[in-house]
């Protein structure tokens, strides 16, 4: 399911997975949102509000995760405040819910408070 996360300057394309969570987000579409950073990740509100499946507690530059605490979706594109050397430690347990297809580079350009846009592509 293809999906585009509009920022004030710039554009990704993302993938979000068929599972039960994915698509459960995928229905909400188009939903706005303010970007928040916590080192090399991007997390934001969504309304969205379900327990997690398949909890990670590490994932891989370019994932999408669902972070149940916050009711956020987070995109990782490097180290969080927490993280180990290479392996991107999220706050706490998230489910991968996708994949991020654009160049990750252009996600170090977005700030805090950045107003955001999740729509259908």
């Amino acid at each position: 399911m293809e999906i585009k996360i509009k920022f004030e300057k710039e554009e990704i394309e993302c993938e979000i997975f068929e599972t039960e969570l994915g698509k459960k987000i995928y229905e909400k579409l188009p939903f706005n949102s303010k970007a928040r950073l916590w080192g090399k990740e991007i997390y934001f509100e969504i309304p969205v509000s379900s327990e997690i499946k398949n909890p990670k507690n590490e994932v891989e530059k370019g994932d999408i995760g669902y972070w149940p605490d916050g009711k956020c979706m987070c995109l990782f594109f490097g180290p969080t405040p927490i993280s180990r050397g290479e392996k991107i430690i999220p706050a706490s347990s998230v489910e991968i819910i996708g994949k991020i297809k654009s160049d990750l580079k252009i996600l170090e350009n977005i700030k805090s408070g950045e107003k955001i846009i999740v729509e259908k592509k």
